[in-house]
């Protein structure tokens, strides 16, 4: 008889830990979605978006930097606004371009992700700088393909590279759960 409560326990166990990531999926899906509204409301809603223009600031920031690299790589260009511009080739770093798409998607995953709230923290600025200088990279790219790769141009642009940055969010919240879900240990 012991055998069989055992089986009878261990089925019950199952079961719970199944209801238990259920409700766990549909926590974070909810929290998720969410806190994507929440986001997109603020950098979106006009009353908000004319106190402080975050795409704009955010934009700016990424051109600026962006053109200081290509001026390190012996590219001359300028930047003002959103533009960055080269001899024969001027880029508009546009919403989905600037990266803070990706940043979005990638800190409102850590955000509804049930963790500590330092794990959160280390996580979020870890990917902001990760993403923000896989963007930057992938911008100076961009202005070599626009460069020597005319013909393949927008095809680089708006299939590969605007998915990269995606698809390296979504990679960087894998990396982030391993890191979440890692035992604390005390630093003695």
């Amino acid at each position: 008889m012991a055998p069989k409560r055992n089986k009878e326990t261990k089925g019950n166990q199952d079961r719970k830990e199944k209801a238990t990531v259920g409700i766990s999926i549909r926590r974070f899906l909810i929290t998720y979605l969410a806190l994507m509204i929440v986001f997109f409301f603020i950098a979106w809603f006009k009353p908000i978006h004319k106190i402080i223009d975050v795409n704009d600031l955010y934009t700016q920031s990424v051109v600026v930097a962006t053109s200081k690299i290509l001026a390190l790589l012996g590219l001359p260009s300028t930047s003002q606004g959103s533009i960055i511009a080269l001899p024969g080739l001027s880029l508009d770093v546009k919403f989905g371009c600037n990266g803070l798409e990706a940043v979005m998607i990638y800190s409102i995953a850590v955000l509804a992700y049930p963790a500590h709230w330092k794990k959160k923290i280390v996580g979020i600025v870890a990917g902001f700088f990760l993403l923000q200088t896989a963007n930057i990279l992938r911008i100076v790219l961009l202005v070599y393909s626009g460069i020597h790769l005319k013909n393949l141009f927008e095809y680089i642009h708006i299939y590969i590279a605007q998915g990269i940055m995606i698809v390296l969010a979504l990679i960087l919240f894998f990396i982030y759960l391993d890191h979440a879900t890692s035992p604390t240990t005390a630093h003695n």
